[in-house]
């Protein structure tokens, strides 16, 4: 007897954006900082956070049943506190924070995917440009406040990959490594934290170095890790074993995608190799939802940016003289492509 269609996964992807603004807004109001270490009633979260009574008890116990927060006992003497999951990730004071891309997605992104219908129609921009502002990047690069604030908040969610990728590729052959569009400079800190015979170079917009400077001597890798400064469009990118680019590829239309591949391959001694971390697409486009979401969101950005498969990294580096290719699956959606050279 055949089962008959059961509509429960439609309606809870429908349904899917009143949890993610709920959480979204705890992270942006502060929540799981407040109780960092501490355990409120409703009504006492509820006065710190400066909300209306009628949030309490609705907010926080949606958050319960979402499995974000905990509670001990039921009614208005019940006490809430932090997972394991959200004081490691969405108090502000862990070292280990994810809330500054979480803040991001609330402030900007979920407003202008409600446009997803009009980029599909026309293949175009549906952020601050659609609106006669200035493009994310040109008005990030004119406050370094917010440029700060910014890679701060991708540091905390390229953290876990950059350290997957550290512990897992195999850097037994390469003595120098390139990171391109370092940011922070957090990629080369966590290879050289774990691999003392790589000398790393984080290579950004001149804007960027001064950041990924102070981010190195925190870590206290100054004398094996150097800045660089340039445009990666317009300059020779620096010469290195290795080559790594991570979600940086994805930002781009193909023509930029190519002009990047073939200026690592000028920049790499023979045996040298191209990496690139993003949530890369299955190559039968089927399984990996966060990838296509990703490429979409691409298209909300940019319009001709996309993310991409390990079948077209392959057929891309080929064309340029790569010869040898792998995949290294790193943490969730995310994955290492390398190209040897």
């Amino acid at each position: 007897m055949n089962t008959p269609p059961n509509p429960s996964s439609i309606l809870q992807t429908a349904f899917g954006f009143w949890g993610s603004k709920v959480l979204l807004t705890a992270v942006e109001v502060g929540l799981f900082t407040t109780l960092a270490g501490r355990r409120l009633t409703g009504a006492e979260l509820g006065k710190e956070l400066h909300f209306h009574p009628r949030a309490n008890p609705d907010f926080f116990d949606a958050l319960v049943a979402m499995k974000f927060l905990e509670r001990e006992g039921d009614g208005p003497d019940a006490m809430y506190f932090n997972t394991p999951e959200g004081a490691t990730f969405l108090d502000a004071g862990s070292p280990r924070y994810i809330g500054g891309i979480l803040v991001m997605l609330n402030a900007r992104l979920f407003k202008f995917w409600n446009d997803l219908p009009e980029a599909l129609r026309t293949g175009r921009p549906q952020n601050e440009v659609k609106h006669g502002q200035k493009g994310m990047f040109e008005e990030l690069y004119s406050d370094l406040p917010r440029l700060e604030q910014f890679m701060n908040a991708m540091t905390g969610i390229s953290r876990m990959n950059f350290e997957a990728f550290a512990e897992k590729f195999n850097f037994s052959q390469f003595r120098t490594l390139c990171d391109i569009g370092g940011a922070t400079g957090l990629l080369s800190i966590e290879v050289a934290k774990r691999h003392p015979h790589v000398h790393c170079t984080s290579f950004d917009l001149p804007v960027v170095e001064p950041i990924a400077k102070q981010h190195i001597a925190e870590a206290r890798l100054e004398s094996r890790i150097r800045t660089a400064s340039g445009d990666f469009f317009k300059d020779p990118l620096p010469t290195a074993d290795l080559i790594t680019m991570g979600m940086i590829l994805h930002d781009w239309n193909l023509e930029k995608k190519m002009h990047l591949i073939r200026s690592a391959y000028d920049a790499l001694p023979p045996g040298g190799a191209l990496v690139t971390i993003e949530a890369l697409i299955d190559d039968a486009r089927r399984e990996n939802v966060q990838g296509l979401l990703m490429s979409l969101n691409m298209l909300i950005e940019f319009g001709e940016a996309f993310d991409y498969t390990g079948a077209d990294f392959r057929r891309w580096c080929s064309e340029v003289g790569f010869t040898r290719f792998e995949i290294i699956h790193l943490t969730g959606p995310s994955s290492a492509a390398v190209a040897y050279k």
